[in-house]
């Protein structure tokens, strides 16, 4: 059964997990993630709503998850030589300028709440009415959260054109 999941969804998912992470390792073992936590939660999915939904649900929360790890590994790694902390920053830098357009990149700028609603309205197509749910909030927020990524997206694009 989780098969049939996989194949009908699976590239989508795989989408959604590139467009959250900053690379493609991550956003691989993001994936991975998702499914083994969908494996295991499949008996509690309620058939009347719509998978797609649910799925979404699961990876947006399991990248929080990953995300507060990562937070508290570098604030960890804050007391580590100056130097690695010069080559991980480097590389991830690299990685990021290789693996995203300007837009992405303008994207994963943006405070993590607009950067998320942005991430399930626009790449992920998910409707208003989806975006709530998945995030836990009223649409009326999921819109004003649109308009000001809009805006904030609008003036970093027009000010990189200055340029």
């Amino acid at each position: 059964m989780l098969e049939a999941y996989i194949d009908k969804y699976g590239k989508r998912l795989y989408g959604l997990c590139r467009t959250l992470c900053t690379n493609k390792d991550d956003a691989e073992d993001l994936y991975q993630e998702t499914w083994l936590k969908v494996h295991r939660k499949l008996h509690q999915y309620n058939q009347e709503l719509e998978f797609q939904g649910w799925l979404t649900k699961i990876c947006v929360n399991t990248y929080k998850d990953q995300y507060r790890k990562k937070k508290i590994s570098l604030l960890f790694d804050y007391f580590s030589s100056q130097e690695e902390k010069d080559l991980i920053l480097n590389s991830a830098q690299e990685e990021k300028k290789e693996d995203f357009s300007d837009l992405h990149a303008a994207v994963h700028g943006l405070p993590d709440k607009l950067k998320m609603t942005v991430i399930l309205f626009y790449f992920q197509d998910l409707s208003l009415t989806e975006t709530a749910k998945v995030l836990d909030i009223p649409e009326g927020t999921v819109k004003s959260r649109l308009s000001k990524a809009r805006a904030l997206l609008k003036e970093k694009m027009l000010h990189e054109l200055e340029f």
